[in-house]
């Protein structure tokens, strides 16, 4: 900057003064567009964000946020990479497509050096124009209807030589070697800023993959013996314990329940009373049949003390005999059924039933199951294994139970029975039932029946690769048919 004016040098002294100000790109990006006028006296300059197809609009100059549907950055975003390949690596002047390289007189033939010496704006000023003259059809019409005679480029890059940015400005005519010159020494601030503000960059996968270098190899190797390391098929499927020695307490006659002599999930002892069902219509019955005893072995009464003298009665005798008897067996019929009113507990065990109001006044008929009568030693896990995560189990496959009351200890079991067909569980899923046992028997004594958790059934030893794309070929297969 030695050779410069006064005026110019305080100028790129305020320039690069509001560049050290800014806080963010975004700031750093709307200096470069707006407050570069007084040097170059450009018609519109633009900021891009990155390089090549990467690049985006980051600022235009006058405008407080670009509109990026507009025709114009769309025609832009398009041909930007046409462009940035026409000035080179170390930017340049880009004559309008159609117009002469020495249109401008006074641009200095001389090589420009640019951030370090690396190739100058006038080297390339005639290969330029020569691009433009080739340009495709789609810069051509943009370029005319919204371009002057010219596209001068500048990247902004980091310390080690990759481009952050770009700065272009839209002139009517080259900038002079001073210009040229102010401009690549600004550059290199303004990358040096923009590099500052944007932190440590973002290195890709890509990119990070390709710096692996021969390590990338082994990489492979190491994934291709993960992929055929042998693991354990497994599922997880909703569980609950349940007894698996259960006795059925069904109502022994067609009735209404009356009342409950035990709670949900009590322990009971043989010969406790469980439930009672309704006796009025019973107790009705039953005085209708001991009047009706009566009634037939008094008739039958008559009829043998008539039947010393009279040859009729006797003819009855043995009619009203029967009678009575079929009277006496109603009679006991009855008695017989209010005798099991009264429903009591077959041996020890645990009442499982749903709760007390729910039956209460409910009619039932004979054989409703009404109470399981539940050995606590003898529980189990009930399994219902969604369709879609079905396995291929063998016999005795091993089950971990997490119960949702105790997550992080979970109890050993092994598939004891299956299901052979699918029927939907509580959640309306189509499931096959499984039926588990628990190895150890001081787990027993930390599973309650009536718990529910989670189960992971575990199956047979399959590839990496197999457990990690069975669901994804089964989806596939099922969709598309093959």
């Amino acid at each position: 900057m030695s050779h410069a004016s006064p005026s110019a040098a305080s100028l790129v002294a305020q320039l690069e003064a509001r560049a050290r100000a800014a806080n963010t790109p975004a700031e750093l990006a709307f200096s470069i567009a707006n407050d570069t006028l007084p040097l170059l006296g450009f018609r519109q300059a633009l900021v891009l964000a990155g390089s090549g197809k990467q690049a985006r609009l980051q600022t235009v100059s006058g405008l407080a946020l670009p509109t990026e549907d507009s025709p114009y950055l769309i025609w832009l975003r398009r041909c930007w990479p046409w462009m940035q390949q026409q000035v080179g690596e170390a930017g340049g002047w880009l004559p309008a497509p159609g117009s002469a390289p020495d249109a401008s007189p006074g641009i200095s033939p001389a090589p420009m050096p640019v951030d370090g010496g690396r190739a100058s704006a006038g080297d390339a000023a005639p290969q330029s124009a020569a691009a433009a003259a080739a340009a495709p059809a789609e810069v051509l019409d943009g370029w005319a209807e919204w371009w002057p005679q010219g596209l001068y480029a500048v990247p902004l890059r980091r310390r080690d030589g990759a481009v952050l940015a770009w700065a272009a400005f839209l002139l009517e005519q080259p900038p002079t070697p001073l210009q040229q010159q102010a401009l690549a020494h600004l550059a290199v601030q303004w990358g040096y800023c923009w590099e500052m503000l944007g932190g440590k960059p973002r290195v890709g996968l890509r990119q990070r993959w390709q710096a692996l270098g021969r390590k990338r190899h082994v990489l492979w190797l190491v994934l291709a013996v993960l992929l055929v390391m042998p693991v354990r098929q497994s599922a997880l499927a909703p569980a609950e314990i349940v007894a698996l020695d259960a006795t059925t307490i069904a109502s022994p006659l067609d009735g209404v329940v009356k009342a409950f002599h035990v709670r949900p999930n009590q322990a009971v002892q043989a010969g406790d009373l469980l439930f009672s069902l309704d006796d009025t219509t019973l107790r009705n019955r039953l005085e209708v049949a001991t009047q009706s005893v009566a009634v037939a072995d008094a008739e039958w009464m008559a009829a043998s003390q008539k039947a010393f003298d009279n040859f009729q009665s006797k003819g009855e005798l043995a009619l009203l005999q029967g009678r009575a008897q079929e009277k006496r067996a109603e009679l006991a019929a009855v008695q017989a059924q209010l005798a099991r009113i009264d429903v009591r507990a077959p041996h020890d065990g645990i009442a499982v039933f749903g709760a007390v109001d729910d039956w209460l006044g409910r009619p039932v008929v004979t054989g409703e199951r009404i109470v399981q009568m539940a050995n606590p030693a003898s529980a189990g896990v009930l399994i219902y294994l969604p369709v879609a995560d079905a396995l291929v189990l063998e016999e005795n496959a091993p089950v971990k139970l997490f119960l949702t009351v105790r997550p992080l200890s979970p109890l050993l079991a092994h598939v004891a029975e299956t299901s052979y067909q699918a029927s939907l569980s509580p959640d309306n899923v189509a499931s096959y039932r499984l039926r588990a046992t628990l190895d150890a028997p001081a787990s027993r004594d930390d599973a309650r029946i009536g718990l529910r958790g989670t189960a992971k059934i575990s199956g047979g030893w399959v590839p990496l690769a197999y457990y990690l794309l069975r669901r994804p070929l089964a989806t596939l297969r099922a969709w598309s048919g093959w």
